[in-house]
């Protein structure tokens, strides 16, 4: 219940204002979002980079309803790519695409060619792109995307999110050699024909889809803070044997911080999710919702008089 009213309040206007100008908003958000410009992407991942961990960039924004506002993100991308590669932090950096920002929902050709000039960016950076899914109706034709995309890019990343009734098909098909797969919950509100509505239900359909991605022969890239998921996931990387460098975890810019240092510690790879821009509110509200023992947090910010 409580996570189905975050997600209602994540489309209200009117909440947004509110959390937009309630006092002491900013320092929130700093701790879920680096800022709202490349300089202040770039500075995070710098921190990040010196601490052991790999990062994925998120430039925010998906409501993208005009040709002209596709064009500006994707040239945001492309201005980032070039920043991270003079500032030496590629391949330890690379960046998350949604191809509704690139203008998917009006146009899938033009928001195709415009996520393939990313990932030529980010190959002459040294780096790599993962195409981030949304609601369940973008799911076709995200996939549809990818396949072609990796024509010329196959390091292009896909996530596949464990809610979905789908997902475990979906692994076994990209559970291929070279096939970098990001496995999450989910984040959006679904209705219970295409998704599972209990978190138990979902648990069990992560670990399920998780077994299908490291018994694969491509690299799984487990996306998760719950502990018991991750102690599963070292696990099955023990049982499949597979080495520190054959998979990865990842992990939200701001949550379980020691959690990320202490699995990048032991020689895991961890990547850190690292969002930026403006376009912050729909993120954070999602944020909460997937975990809404962020509210407490959040609470006790703009309860601070500090």
């Amino acid at each position: 219940m409580l996570r189905s009213v975050i997600l209602a309040a994540s489309r209200s206007s009117q909440v947004e204002r509110l959390v937009a100008t309630a006092p002491f908003t900013r320092d929130v958000v700093r701790r879920f979002v680096a800022g709202t410009g490349t300089d202040d992407a770039l500075r995070a991942t710098r921190e990040l980079v010196a601490d052991g961990l790999t990062v994925t960039l998120d430039n925010l924004g998906e409501d993208t309803v005009t040709p002209d506002q596709a064009t500006a993100t994707r040239d945001e991308y492309l201005a980032l790519l070039r920043a991270l590669d003079a500032a030496g932090l590629t391949p330890a950096a690379e960046v998350s695409v949604k191809l509704s920002a690139l203008g998917q929902r009006f146009d899938e050709q033009l928001a195709y060619d415009n996520a393939r000039a990313i990932c030529v960016a980010a190959d002459e950076a040294g780096t790599t792109v993962t195409l981030d899914m949304e609601d369940h109706t973008t799911t076709d034709s995200t996939l549809d995307t990818l396949v072609k995309l990796r024509k010329d890019h196959p390091s292009t990343g896909a996530v596949l999110q464990a809610y979905l009734r789908r997902t475990e098909s979906d692994c076994r098909e990209l559970a291929g050699a070279g096939s970098r797969v990001r496995l999450c919950k989910g984040a959006y509100a679904e209705p219970e024909s295409v998704a599972y509505q209990s978190a138990r239900e979902v648990d069990k359909s992560y670990v399920r889809c998780l077994n299908v991605l490291m018994s694969g022969a491509g690299y799984p890239m487990l996306a998760t803070h719950d502990p018991r998921l991750i102690a599963i996931g070292e696990d099955r990387a023990r049982w499949f044997d597979r080495g520190p460098g054959e998979f990865e975890f990842q992990m939200l810019y701001g949550i379980r911080p020691e959690e990320q240092a202490r699995l990048a510690g032991e020689g895991y790879t961890v990547r850190t999710y690292l969002p930026y821009g403006e376009d912050w509110y729909g993120y954070l509200m999602r944020r909460l919702a997937e975990r809404p023992a962020n509210l407490v947090f959040f609470g006790r910010a703009l309860a601070s008089k500090k």
